[in-house]
């Protein structure tokens, strides 16, 4: 059953049509995930990706519309691997104000925006990695999203993230207040029934933060013992369910490593034998260069993983800046030294593989789901390309259709 919301046209300007049962898309070129290849076409029935390649190999039914994509290249829906749907720019409303003081319903609200705008900008896939106060409401706007409520694209989420007791925030409360945390707070043994307890309420994956601003010198430092790391990655994967570290310490890096987490967020001082060490246990980096980008060696930091070879997902940290945005990650990674070929992978099937999702999206090949963005211009020549997306569509339905 296609979304209701498919069906109507918004007036502020985000909802089309559901997508007829077949449509053939023409554009000038075509990004499959890994490849770029002039004079492809695409042939999608329903939510799914029947054929794709040169168009006169195609076999197109009479009754097919043709979207004509004229000058424009065709790529999987972006993936955004890092994301705070529950959270807005700290320039607007700074992050304790958001987490004591506005209301989780005001920030459901937002958050509903949020989903439509980053849909908009091609991102059909978040992992959306805390709720940052809001308990697990990530739970209830995927559920909306996944039954029409809303638009918005594909999600994966974390509930409240763990973070060790006394280390995370909203802080510069006299002692006397009790202040509900941004994420929750958990050590020892305890650490099997907060994870076990946020599997239970739908979290697909677990979020640690290893490492945070805490202590005399509120200066970042690892907070789990790599044994409780351990404890967390192991009850984790009996569910199936992968773990990603926030980390920015090449201590806390490391523990995160050899406990099992499957990404590092972040990673922003990490030296070059952290990023061997990732590269070893096949640990990606998400480095959330759009946020993280302008701290002091940063830079150094993600050479230092590429020429480790380690894999580089893409993920921005959105919600620190403007929703909708969350093409600056891909803009900041070229700039820092990524090909841009390799940014579009980033995007696209690494981040399909990060997630365990490469038998569903991240590439344009049939039996996947038709999630399908149109960009003005060439992004493998001129990543901002990105920034000017003309069409989007998910799971067979068009949400931005050409003009």
């Amino acid at each position: 059953m296609r979304p209701l919301f498919a069906l109507f046209a918004f007036a502020a300007g985000g909802l089309i049509h559901a997508a007829d049962s077949v449509s053939l898309l023409k554009p000038a070129r075509v990004f499959d995930g890994e490849t770029l290849h002039l004079g492809w076409a695409v042939l999608v029935s329903g939510d799914k990706i029947a054929a794709v390649g040169p168009l006169a190999d195609l076999k197109v039914p009479a009754d097919a519309k043709v979207v004509a994509l004229s000058g424009q290249t065709l790529l999987p829906g972006l993936i955004d691997a890092h994301s705070h749907v529950l959270l807005h720019p700290y320039n607007e409303t700074p992050w304790n104000d958001q987490v004591a003081h506005e209301s989780e319903a005001l920030r459901v609200a937002r958050a509903t925006n949020h989903l439509r705008r980053t849909l908009l900008a091609g991102f059909t896939t978040i992992r959306d990695l805390g709720t940052e106060g809001a308990g697990y409401a990530d739970v209830g706007l995927k559920q909306a999203v996944e039954q029409g409520i809303i638009p918005g694209p594909r999600m994966l989420v974390v509930t409240k993230a763990i973070v060790a007791t006394g280390s995370y925030g909203p802080k510069g409360y006299a002692a006397k207040w009790h202040v509900s945390q941004g994420a929750e707070e958990a050590d020892g043994d305890n650490l099997i029934r907060v994870v076990r307890d946020q599997i239970g309420h739908g979290a697909d994956w677990v979020k640690v933060y290893a490492d945070y601003r805490w202590g005399p010198s509120n200066q970042a430092a690892p907070t789990f013992s790599l044994e409780e790391l351990k404890l967390i990655v192991e009850t984790a994967r009996s569910s199936g369910r992968p773990v990603a570290a926030h980390s920015t310490t090449p201590e806390g890096m490391r523990r995160a490593v050899l406990a099992g987490v499957e990404t590092i967020e972040h990673g922003s001082n990490g030296m070059p034998e952290t990023f061997k060490l990732m590269k070893e246990h096949g640990v990606a980096l998400i480095p959330t260069l759009a946020a993280t980008g302008a701290r002091p060696g940063a830079k150094e930091a993600f050479q230092a993983a590429l020429a480790a070879g380690v894999t580089i997902g893409n993920g921005s940290d959105v919600g620190v800046f403007a929703h909708g945005e969350n093409a600056l990650e891909l803009d900041a990674m070229v700039r820092f030294g990524l090909p841009p070929l390799d940014a579009l992978r980033a995007a696209t099937s690494v981040n399909a593989r990060i997630l365990h999702l490469e038998d569903k999206i991240g590439r344009i090949a049939p039996g996947l789901l038709a999630d399908l963005i149109a960009v003005e211009g060439d992004p493998a020549q001129d990543i901002s390309a990105l920034h000017r997306v003309a069409f989007v569509m998910k799971g067979g339905v068009v949400y931005k259709p050409t003009p």
